[in-house]
């Protein structure tokens, strides 16, 4: 293990991609094509998950039995749809300029997302994430959020304790798996959650953006030299 007294690790859509309410258009597609009508708003309280979660919450909402088969067509509309939108979504303020100041403090930070990495690699590209940063997505472990797999994988890929790491997310899915992890949370309101949701999750403190965790990292611990 690094003998690095902090890393980050941090999830993809809400938090550092601007890009949560096309995942839950494309889910209300998804539901709409097979028959499923469900608000919004009902959608949204799911995103973070991972998609076998999403798709089984997502059948219960609707009162439909719960089916791995039906689950299984759902994810894979849900991908369809939100690709059809992926040029429209952007880094969220702040997003490149934080994890360009981590990486010239030699802060070691890593990706962790619920998503695919066909879904993520636009997102990746945006940001400018090189070959050498981790990325863990739901293909890599077997459980998706609010299980801790994705930061616990994260963090031995950086080669760290868990327990130096600092998560960042913007779903109470996020802060619970990291508080299931043993990481220490920090929640950003870019993903629609409020602020009672994400410290009652467990998130040690919140901002609004990256560019507003960026202004406070000396909270977290960072010493911008």
């Amino acid at each position: 293990m690094s003998d690095s007294k902090i890393a980050f690790l941090f999830d993809l859509d809400g938090t550092l991609i601007d890009s949560v309410y096309q995942h839950v258009l494309a889910w209300r597609e998804a539901l709409e094509q097979m028959g499923m009508a469900l608000s919004a708003w009902r959608v949204h309280r799911r995103v973070g998950m991972s998609g076998g979660l999403i798709s089984a919450a997502l059948q219960r909402e609707t009162g439909r039995p719960v089916s791995a088969q039906t689950g299984q067509r759902l994810q894979d509309l849900h991908t369809k749809c939100y690709l059809k939108h992926v040029k429209d979504i952007r880094a969220l303020p702040g997003a490149k300029d934080l994890l360009a100041l981590l990486t010239k403090q030699k802060v070691p930070w890593a990706i962790a997302t619920s998503s695919s990495l066909e879904r993520a690699r636009h997102a990746l590209k945006l940001l400018g994430v090189g070959k050498n940063i981790p990325v863990v997505t739901r293909d890599d472990v077997k459980r998706g959020k609010p299980d801790p797999d994705l930061f616990l994988q994260a963090a031995r890929n950086l080669h760290v304790d868990i327990g130096v790491c600092v998560v960042v997310g913007d779903s109470v899915w996020d802060l619970l798996a990291a508080r299931r992890a043993k990481a220490l949370g920090v929640g950003l309101l870019s993903g629609g959650y409020g602020e009672d949701e994400l410290v009652q999750a467990g998130a040690y403190r919140v901002y609004q953006d990256p560019a507003d965790l960026l202004s406070h990292l000396d909270e977290i611990g960072i010493r911008v030299e």
